[in-house]
């Protein structure tokens, strides 16, 4: 049997353009499809060839209003793995982002940031 693999995850973004855009600068990504989707709505797929973020809005998404960790079926983080974390982590303050939770544990390093739409990242390298 054939491990499975995570594809993609799919979040409701205010600009799919501008957040595809980061992550592409962020995480040295590319943007794998953008066009017309669900609802009316325009998305954005963004990653590696082998798994993406898809990115999605109809335009101006509703504003949440609980946290996820105390949400059933809420999204807590997404972990991406990186090779060089410090550069990394210059990449996202660069843009004006502020970054939190620092740790160094067995096998590996890691920090947290926000980003505009208020998904949680946390950025991991076990380099």
């Amino acid at each position: 049997m054939t491990a499975a693999f995570l594809e993609h995850v799919n979040f409701t973004v205010s600009d799919p353009a501008k957040t595809a855009q980061n992550l592409c600068d962020w995480f040295g990504w590319h943007v794998r499809w953008h066009g017309d989707s669900i609802y009316n709505g325009t998305t954005y797929h963004v990653g590696s060839d082998t798994s993406y973020v898809a990115l999605y809005s109809q335009g101006d998404p509703n504003e949440g209003h609980e946290t996820s960790y105390t949400t059933r079926g809420g999204m807590n983080h997404v972990a991406i793995v990186v090779d060089d974390l410090d550069a990394t982590e210059h990449r996202i303050k660069a843009s004006g982002i502020e970054t939190f939770n620092h740790a160094n544990y067995d096998p590996g390093r890691r920090f947290y940031f926000r980003d505009a739409d208020d998904i949680e990242f946390e950025v991991v390298s076990y380099a």
